[in-house]
């Protein structure tokens, strides 16, 4: 069944995470990308293979060029707003297991706080190109823009709180107290805190949003076989999807026409899943995550959030134990892939006992990604 469990994660590596790095972006992705063939215990030389976030500024002939890589086998980038993570595994992964690539990287090196900001729309608005034409003159020119109208009309159908939502922040402002490479470590979350700052775009909530992080990431992909040569627990890709916005109704993201095909291949369903990494750009998104990818039934999530569902370590499915790109760092989904190989592997400062499957989605149906521990 395609690539199950073929292709590891054999090395994770990430700078880092600030507001003002100081160094260029691709002088964060190799530093990333030295980390993670370190960790992988993979020469430089051995790499065949980049990936790339369609809007990373750093090419990847540059990246070879920087690298040494004489012969760059397996190469691309896939356009998605930002949030392609997930189907930049999938795609590493099949050239691996069709022979096309040996040792894949895929990297991310962003100055998103201190250089162009999406937030600000210098990143995914001010176009006025294709659908933006119909939609920027009148004042959509950030993802939260468009998001709130989405996250409202949720709110109107299921009945989801706004208090529901800050419990999902909440939670993972608990995670990252417990993560020393959080941006937030240091700083604790009330619900009072959350239901008390100011709005931004209605009904997103200051801590409703994600943090604007400048900081690099990179993960190393090889076969199953080639990886075992790292000792100890490995990150076995079980399955991964890629998919795109689907025409499903207004409110329903597009994690509702993925998931059929991932929990498909992945051969287990979501009562499986041990632990799961969300993209929670806006935390209105993880409650809409766990009931469009199966989790819960639509219109539970808010309940599950604010039972405490989702906390480490008394929750059923505990939610982005490193803290998420609300209380971690917005790094598009790399951040939390990392984490999601510290959860296989063990070493996790929020870490779910025995872990055998678990779950990534880099976009909320964009991209997602189940994981295997192997031994």
């Amino acid at each position: 069944m395609a690539f199950m469990n073929a292709v590891t994660i054999a090395g994770v590596g990430e700078t880092e995470y600030s507001k003002n790095s100081g160094r260029s972006e691709l002088q964060l992705s190799l530093e990333a990308i030295s980390r993670a063939l370190e960790d992988a215990g993979i020469d430089r030389k051995e790499v065949d293979g980049l990936l790339r976030w369609s809007v990373d500024t750093s090419p990847e002939a540059t990246v070879a060029a920087n690298m040494g890589i004489e012969d760059l086998a397996w190469f691309g980038e896939i356009s998605q707003a930002g949030n392609v993570g997930a189907a930049l595994i999938a795609n590493g992964a099949a050239a691996i297991h069709a022979g096309l690539a040996n040792v894949v990287v895929i990297y991310r090196g962003v100055n998103g706080r201190s250089g162009r900001r999406y937030g600000r729309g210098d990143v995914t608005g001010r176009s006025g190109r294709g659908a933006a034409a119909y939609s920027e003159p009148f004042g959509l020119l950030t993802p939260q823009h468009g998001l709130a109208l989405m996250a409202r009309r949720r709110m109107f159908e299921t009945g989801v709180t706004s208090a529901q939502f800050g419990m999902v922040a909440v939670t993972e402002r608990g995670h990252a107290n417990r993560n020393p490479r959080a941006t937030f470590y240091d700083t604790p979350l009330t619900l009072d805190d959350h239901q008390n700052s100011r709005l931004i775009v209605d009904p997103f909530h200051l801590f409703d949003c994600c943090l604007e992080t400048d900081g690099g990431g990179a993960i190393v992909l090889t076969s199953t076989d080639r990886a075992k040569a790292r000792p100890g627990p490995s990150a076995m890709i079980r399955a991964a999807a890629q998919g795109g916005y689907s025409s499903h109704g207004f409110t329903d993201t597009a994690a509702v026409a993925l998931a059929p095909r991932l929990w498909k291949q992945a051969k287990v369903d979501p009562s499986e899943i041990s632990v799961a990494q969300i993209y929670d750009h806006f935390a209105p998104f993880v409650v809409f995550a766990l009931e469009d990818y199966g989790f819960v039934l639509r219109g539970e999530g808010g309940e599950f959030v604010s039972s405490g569902e989702i906390t480490w370590e008394s929750g059923s499915l505990p939610v982005n134990t490193s803290g998420g790109h609300l209380s971690e760092a917005y790094m598009q989904g790399m951040n939390q892939l990392i984490e999601s190989v510290r959860q296989a592997r063990g070493e996790s400062t929020s870490q779910v006992r025995d872990a055998q499957f678990s779950f990534v989605d880099t976009g909320i149906g964009t991209g997602a990604v189940v994981l295997e521990r192997g031994e």
